[in-house]
């Protein structure tokens, strides 16, 4: 019996041993990693590239970088020449009709109701072209000579109200590149008077001006590109409503003769 207690303590020792050696190596291994996770992690951090800068960071940025002299003046010709722009632009767009379709009603009205029919449908109409209608009918009693006189000179007052600050525009497309190039020569300056005070050409001395310089002139050259798209968008607007009102006001004479014949 003794024998038999001692041969199954004997078992239980040894099956115990088995599961602790097994068990160890497992632990080790397992120690072992969370040592190493740290280490990997760092390396692989460091291993990855740095994430780039977004495109808004980049120009922001730069134009700091740039120096608040001449960058907020480059700005501010940009701030301006937007606003006008977009002014420009919606006063255009409410300006222009459909002037085939104008046309159209006008002769139905000056066939169907006389000259105070047809001036009505003006009234109603928006834009340059019904205003150019409205005031030739309004002469039309007088004589034909004289609706033509008053299309063309009130064709004159309308191409001034669309072609109004458009100057100003033209004006800070030419002054943002001007101001960059200003810019760019005072910074060059600057680099050469650290030259001459250090006694020695050194590329830090010199770096930091001619950076600030090529930058004014990028922003600057920047400005007047975006400007220069819209004031060429503006340009086709007032050429194309101009040739729809040039079209309106032979249109308009035309409709007076046949409508004094008939009378």
């Amino acid at each position: 019996m003794k024998r038999l207690f001692s041969i199954l303590a004997i078992a239980t020792v040894m099956a115990f041993g088995n599961m602790q050696a097994a068990t160890a190596p497992a632990q080790l291994t397992a120690n072992v990693q969370l040592l190493i996770a740290p280490i990997t992690t760092t390396i692989q951090a460091e291993e990855e590239p740095a994430a780039e800068e977004s495109f808004h960071q980049n120009l922001k940025k730069r134009f700091i970088e740039g120096g608040p002299s001449f960058m907020g003046i480059v700005l501010l010709c940009l701030i301006l020449g937007l606003a006008i722009a977009i002014e420009r632009i919606i006063f255009l767009n409410l300006s222009t009709t459909n002037s085939k379709k104008l046309q159209q009603n006008v002769e139905d009205a000056l066939n169907s109701g006389g000259v105070e029919a047809a001036k009505e449908v003006c009234r109603n109409t928006k834009g340059p072209v019904a205003s150019i209608y409205y005031q030739g009918l309004d002469r039309a009693d007088e004589s034909i000579d004289a609706a033509e006189k008053a299309v063309v000179a009130y064709g004159g007052v309308q191409m001034g109200q669309l072609e109004k600050n458009v100057s100003w525009v033209s004006l800070f497309i030419a002054l943002a590149p001007m101001l960059g190039f200003m810019g760019t020569v005072i910074g060059m300056i600057d680099a050469f008077d650290k030259i001459e005070a250090a006694g020695d050409m050194q590329p830090s001395l010199v770096a930091g001006g001619i950076k600030v310089a090529l930058l004014t002139t990028v922003f600057g050259l920047i400005v007047a590109i975006i400007l220069q798209v819209f004031y060429n968008y503006i340009i086709a607007k007032i050429d194309s409503i101009v040739n729809d009102m040039e079209d309106a006001s032979i249109t308009l004479i035309d409709m007076l003769v046949a409508y004094k014949n008939k009378k």
